[in-house]
């Protein structure tokens, strides 16, 4: 399981040219599910996620997570980040989940993180042609990987 977790802001997600979510400042994840994830990755980087110290304190230094903000999160599913490009120029997918798997684990994402912020996570919808807006804060992109664990 592959997350792009960007500070924000403000993000949000219009499908078909309406607004269907949007959060302000937090933390926009890109959330890739690959074949073979469990629930044990979703548990791990969940807290990794709430617990991210990325948001300034009252000198300036990156020393606070969103929970300790008080921050939204907005969790779109993204297929595409389990992209493999070791061969040619067209990347293959092969690696990602299908619906079966991939659905219910980003749920699962989803409901671990409403339930350590102690609110709503906003989300997008799987599968749908999403525009995905947002004022990356910083900027700050982390990236993590509960097979690397680095």
């Amino acid at each position: 399981m592959r997350l792009v977790i960007q500070r924000v802001s403000e993000a949000s997600v219009t499908i078909e040219g309406e607004l269907f979510s949007s959060i302000g400042t937090g933390l926009m994840v890109l959330v890739g599910i690959a074949e073979g994830d469990t629930p044990a990755d979703v548990e791990w980087l969940a807290a990794k996620t709430a617990a991210m110290r990325i948001f300034p304190d009252e000198n300036g230094v990156m020393n606070r997570s969103v929970l300790d903000i008080g921050g939204d999160v907005l969790a779109v599913s993204q297929f595409t980040l389990m992209a493999s490009t070791k061969k040619g120029n067209r990347p293959s997918y092969i690696h990602a989940a299908g619906h079966e798997l991939a659905v219910p684990m980003y749920e699962l994402y989803c409901e671990k993180m409403s339930v350590l912020l102690g609110k709503e996570v906003k989300t997008g919808q799987f599968g749908a042609d999403m525009k995905v807006a947002l004022i990356n804060d910083g900027p700050v992109t982390i990236i993590i990987d509960s097979k690397l664990r680095e």
